[in-house]
């Protein structure tokens, strides 16, 4: 079985290590990496080119370079822009979640308050990262009000 790798972008530290923590708990053999801003995160991408992750968690909202650049800097380089984008913030402001959705985002996840609700995000997108990930979202989005998808 291919082994699925996850990066995350967030500047937040809690939010950091509550994804972490409900990664290990669906599957501890995912990989997962962080980045605390756009910036690094595309550093990061574009100098390890062997290891590109299957998903990016992308915040909106970060330091040095926001997640709404970060997004259209990945759609414009040829390589990145084929890694599935979920915006993964505590926006729910629907221009938000459009500009998002419009510019190339896969799925707009607001933040879930409920753990519950989180583990279910993650062990639907873990468990589809290499085929069907669009449907497996569109039927995660009709239980959990949290998740969108265009």
């Amino acid at each position: 079985m291919v082994k699925t790798t996850f990066l995350l972008v967030d500047d937040d530290a809690d939010d950091t290590a509550l994804f972490e923590e409900v990664l290990e708990q669906v599957d501890p053999s995912i990989g997962f990496r962080v980045a605390t801003n756009g910036q690094e995160a595309l550093e990061m991408l574009r100098s390890d080119s062997e290891a590109l992750p299957d998903i990016i968690f992308l915040d909106l909202n970060m330091p040095r370079m926001d997640g709404r650049q970060c997004l259209a800097e990945l759609q414009q380089d040829d390589r990145l822009k084929q890694i599935p984008v979920i915006m993964y913030t505590t926006s729910s402001q629907p221009r938000d979640i459009t500009q998002a959705l419009q510019n190339g985002a896969l799925c707009y996840i607001t933040k879930p308050a409920n753990l519950r609700d989180l583990e279910e995000i993650i062990s639907v997108i873990a468990g589809n990262a290499h085929s069907g990930l669009t449907e497996a979202l569109k039927r995660l989005s009709t239980s959990v009000p949290a998740c969108i998808v265009s």
